[in-house]
């Protein structure tokens, strides 16, 4: 695991830049912040339903007509309607998702930093990174309600803590790579 982060250092320092630029971003334009991830996935949700709709009628027959295509585009054009029609009710559903994907990658990132413990030094960064995660995706899951603004506001202060700490890792397993 250290040969194959050492040598893809570089992909956690990527990563640990987005997540500044991101933080940094959301704390620029925290109002609006969540209302454009909402009506932006809304807009995808529906061009991505339309597009398998139409994709569903198109192309040979081979294999018979496509019906989990055309199923999933009008979940698709659904989920769009809804989101565009009412985005606070998709805003909370959104939420709970970044509730679950906190909790996942912290859990993957606690664990690699067990795994790590005794071939770098520092791995304490990945795990505080990872309990962060955790910490903040169970805040979510438990009180979404408690003000979209609030929320996105603590997405940007932990988006960039864990970019300065993904970056900081990153350029140490660099340094592991040299040596």
């Amino acid at each position: 695991m250290l040969e194959f982060l050492a040598k893809n250092w570089w992909v956690l320092v990527l990563r640990g830049v987005c997540a500044v630029l991101f933080g940094v971003m959301t704390f620029i334009w925290p109002a609006i912040s969540i209302a454009v991830l909402v009506l932006m996935w809304g807009a995808y949700a529906f061009a991505d339903g339309i597009l398998s709709v139409v994709g569903s009628f198109k192309g040979g027959r081979a294999g018979g007509f496509p019906w989990w295509l055309l199923i999933t585009g009008i979940v698709g054009i659904a989920a769009g309607l809804v989101t565009l029609v009412n985005p606070a009710m998709t805003g909370l559903a959104l939420l709970l998702l970044i509730a679950a994907f906190f909790i996942a990658r912290g859990i993957m990132e606690i664990a690699a930093a067990v795994r790590l413990r005794n071939e770098i030094e520092h791995e304490w960064l990945l795990a505080i990174a990872g309990i962060m995660s955790v910490a903040f995706g169970v805040m979510v899951a438990i009180f979404p309600g408690a003000g979209a603004l609030a929320v996105v506001l603590w997405i940007a202060v932990i988006a960039v803590a864990i970019g300065v700490l993904e970056i900081t890792a990153g350029l140490r397993l660099k340094g592991a790579a040299a040596s």
